[in-house]
């Protein structure tokens, strides 16, 4: 089953980026994954978070194995994973709800 495009029928959350959706707008849907906003939906690389940037997709070592449309959205780009403290500013950021549009872009 793929991405269908609806319009969203009650108030619903995105599963990218956490921000608020209204009644009435158009989204992405999946039975059983929730509800995206479109241009969410169109991002091929994820934002760090931790710092927000670029986690840095493409050249990632788990690349060929990962799935954008499935995975937490929870990935840290190599910087920040590279520097002191990286485990604890990850918990601490994870623990956070997300900012809305926090996702990176292509």
């Amino acid at each position: 089953m793929s991405w269908r495009r609806i319009p969203l029928k009650y108030p619903g959350k995105c599963t990218v980026c956490g921000g608020a959706i209204p009644v009435g707008s158009q989204v992405m849907w999946l039975k059983g994954a929730g509800v995206r906003h479109e241009e969410c939906a169109e991002a091929r690389e994820l934002a760090c978070i931790v710092c927000g940037s670029p986690a840095g997709c493409p050249s990632c070592e788990f690349s060929e194995d990962c799935d954008l449309e499935k995975v937490s959205q929870a990935c840290i780009c190599s910087a920040c994973a590279a520097a002191p403290g990286a485990l604890a500013k990850y918990r601490e950021a994870a623990a956070r709800p997300p900012k809305p549009g926090a996702q990176a872009r292509l």
